[in-house]
């Protein structure tokens, strides 16, 4: 009996072997014109999720959702700074778990592109960098300093030992690995990536790497051992073109397709056209281009992760909603159901389609009324003390805010000037807010009042994301160089700090509450409710009434809000509560008058409270010189290119750039990118532009902002008004540089997209002084 047995379990393992076998032997590779499935031509429709982006719990239906629209493969960022929170200590539970989303992606039928970084980007904080990098003074990320790059073979080496079993050719299902991330627009360093790429190698990777860059930063990175992939919004004819200038042979592919595009604090909701989107998917589809949608699903940046663009400094909004085909909450759009009906065409032969899953329920949670509070002056820990400000790095703080504590003489009224504040400040004297700083608008100043004897300063500097593209990236936070009091006749720098590291978002201080009175709404503080709500029942909490902080539900922190907009509701995942009574803490840096809040069924995201002071047109300008006062006139060809004017050199701190015409003759001007060039052809820097004057925005329908022409997206242009007016040409932007350049030229990238708005004839106007009228 034992021997039959053991021979029918003999039996069943040898049955077992080939469906093994077959499944190690899988392979993936990049052929001559198409990649290659088991050595058959493979088409790639992918879409990029992040499984930091959405609840454990849900991971499966969104993976679901994405199967049911079409796609056979999903995109996933690693973000290095979830992963190795302190140096040497790496986390993979919870919702760290890679190794178990890229399994469950398995189970439902998905292939999956990994994307590890070590720089990731995707408006997350530092890019995805660990933010402990920035305590060491010498620090260049994404460089070969020795310090950054020793980290970065760390955390790869821990990536590889957690996912490099997942690859296809080990039964998995990751079939390519990016190296680095959008290179190009960061530098031409080709020896960086190739050292990227090797040590993905010696962490275990061997399935085909490759990198992705715009159309226009191709050429800076592109190595020829390295399969490259581009990246747009609109026009993949022209975009793949330019791939074919670097990379004549191989299959063609998207790596990053955008259906809409991310929010930022104080700047219009994002959307993207549905048709679009299905028209230009199905030209990639005849081209036989593969593609990855970013985002298939955007999902929420919850705790404190949600990064920044600059210049201009513009922190990013917790939700991720992306416009993207499946919701925030998980749910189909009807962009998500045009994709859909698109790709059913598309499939391969024996392949179907699932059923679309059904949409999460949403619940109204009404008013829920707090009765305690925990006041910040009473809650603070102890401090730390320095002659001179230090930076939240420098108290060994990643997160939240720092309150800096001085005293000032008696005096009459004054200013007090600093360098720069990392990101929103609030001023107060005895207790009493004399003022605001704000780094997105370069406010770095605030007026102090007459005081009849020493008076107590407090600072509270509140971290709103480190900036995540470009080369403002080493952004530490808190109180940047002296503090300066200047009452008009002398100027003394404040000294004798002390510090209160207020840390925030995952871990937060310990605080005492105690009953809500009148008197104890008017100044920073933690308040506190209880309410009951159903479970698994997602709702959105209606912050529009509080004025700017973090959420925590049940000990999770769901994020930042600012009701400058334009959102102005938290996502609340319903697997997050629970049945019965629930915990709600909020957190406001400027205290509350009417502490209530409730949930509602449905998101607002496109509630905008700042379009008149975002306008770089105030009341009094005028723009008032004339042909007569041009140093350069020219004509722009109607062409997506680069577009590049050299000129007599001249030496000026302001500049205007005046559109005169547009090549189809209608009112609109758009530009993407300017580059100013100095004698030597070098780009001048961009990084203390500002814009003083744009005769005309497009604030409402679009984010047709001016500062968008240094933001270095390409994908973001300046617009003129189009929604309810259409002022005609010409059309004036004028741009302080920061201090006097030397300058020789100008380079101007049209938008992107289409040709609406590219400029003509122009006329170019520097000056050492502001223009008058300006």
């Amino acid at each position: 009996m034992i021997r039959l047995k053991f021979f029918f379990i003999l039996v069943c393992w040898m049955l077992m072997i080939p469906s093994f076998a077959q499944q190690s032997r899988q392979t993936f590779s990049i052929g001559t014109e198409a990649f290659l499935l088991n050595g058959k031509p493979y088409l790639i429709r992918c879409g990029e999720m992040h499984y930091a982006r959405m609840p454990k719990a849900y991971w499966r239906h969104r993976l679901k959702m994405a199967k049911a629209m079409g796609l056979n493969t999903v995109c996933a960022y690693l973000f290095w700074n979830i992963i190795e929170k302190e140096p040497g200590k790496f986390t993979w539970a919870g919702q760290s778990d890679a190794a178990a989303f890229c399994r469950m992606a398995q189970e439902e039928g998905l292939y999956v592109i990994l994307r590890p970084g070590p720089y990731s980007c995707a408006e997350w904080e530092f890019g995805g960098f660990p933010w402990w990098l920035l305590k060491d003074k010498s620090m260049s990320v994404r460089t070969q300093n020795p310090h950054y790059l020793e980290a970065c073979r760390t955390y790869l080496r821990e990536v590889g030992r957690e996912l490099a079993p997942l690859q296809i050719s080990n039964g998995g299902n990751i079939i390519m690995v990016q190296v680095e991330n959008e290179y190009g627009s960061f530098g031409n360093d080709r020896e960086y990536i190739g050292m990227i790429r090797d040590d993905l190698k010696d962490a275990g990777f061997t399935v085909p790497f490759f990198t992705c860059d715009g159309p226009v930063q191709l050429k800076n990175d592109t190595r020829p051992d390295i399969f490259a992939a581009v990246n747009f919004g609109g026009g993949p004819e022209s975009a793949f073109k330019a791939l074919r200038e670097v990379q004549p042979h191989g299959p063609l592919m998207c790596a990053e397709y955008y259906p809409g595009w991310f929010d930022s604090w104080g700047r219009p909701h994002h959307t993207g056209s549905a048709q679009k989107v299905v028209d230009e998917l199905k030209w990639m589809l005849d081209h036989k281009a593969s593609f990855s949608i970013y985002m298939v699903h955007g999902g929420t940046t919850f705790g404190t992760y949600s990064g920044a663009n600059a210049p201009p400094y513009l922190p990013q909004t917790s939700s991720y909603d992306y416009d993207a085909p499946i919701d925030e909450s998980g749910n189909a759009t009807p962009k998500y159901y045009a994709i859909r009906d698109l790709l059913k065409q598309y499939l391969q032969e024996g392949e179907t389609l699932p059923e679309v899953p059904e949409a999460t329920p949403s619940q109204k949670i009404n008013n829920i009324s707090f009765t305690t509070v925990a006041p910040l002056w009473k809650n603070l820990p102890a401090p730390v003390v320095s002659d001179t400000a230090l930076l939240m790095e420098d108290l060994d703080q990643g997160f939240g805010a720092v309150l800096y504590q001085s005293a000032i003489p008696a005096g009459s009224k004054a200013t007090l000037q600093f360098e720069e504040v990392h990101d929103f400040a609030l001023v107060y004297m005895n207790e009493k807010l004399i003022g605001t700083m704000d780094r997105r608008k370069g406010i770095f100043s605030v007026a102090v009042p007459a005081r009849s004897k020493t008076a107590r300063l407090r600072i509270l500097v509140e971290a709103t994301g480190r900036v995540n593209y470009g080369h403002l990236m080493h952004d530490r936070k808190g109180i940047h160089g002296k503090v300066v009091l200047d009452d008009g006749r002398t100027k003394n720098v404040v000294k004798h700090w002390a510090q209160y590291p207020i840390t925030l978002g995952e871990k937060n201080i310990p605080v005492s509450y105690e009953p809500l009175t009148q008197q104890k709404r008017a100044a920073p503080g933690f308040y506190k409710a209880q309410f009951k709500a159903t479970a698994q029942t997602d709702t959105y909490l209606d912050l529009s009434k509080w004025n700017k902080g973090l959420v925590w539900i049940n000990g999770i922190c769901l994020g930042r809000y600012w009701n400058i907009g334009p959102t102005q509701t938290m996502y609340l995942p319903g697997c997050w509560l629970k049945n019965g009574k629930n915990e709600i803490v909020v957190f406001d840096v400027f205290g509350v008058e009417k502490p209530k809040l409730q949930g509602l069924e449905k998101p607002v995201l496109d509630s905008l409270n700042e379009k008149k002071e975002q306008a770089h047109k105030k009341p009094f300008q005028e723009w008032l010189p004339g042909e007569a006062d041009a140093w350069y006139k020219g004509v722009f060809a109607n062409s997506k290119e680069w577009q590049t004017a050299t000129f007599k050199p001249v030496t000026a701190r302001y500049f205007c750039l005046e559109a005169l015409s547009e090549v189809n003759g209608q009112p609109f001007t758009s530009i993407a990118e300017i580059q100013l060039l100095d004698n030597e052809g070098t780009e001048i820097p961009r990084n203390a532009w500002k814009v003083l004057y744009a005769d005309s925005e497009e604030l409402s329908g679009d984010d047709g902002n001016a500062a968008n022409v240094f933001d270095l997206q390409f994908t973001s242009i300046w617009h003129t008004e189009w929604q309810s007016k259409t002022p005609g040409q010409p059309h004036q932007i004028v741009i302080d540089l920061g201090r006097s350049y030397n300058i020789s030229g100008i380079k101007v990238l049209p938008r992107q997209d289409n040709m609406n708005g590219r400029i003509r004839d122009y006329r170019l106007y520097f000056s050492d002084k502001k223009f008058k009228g300006i």
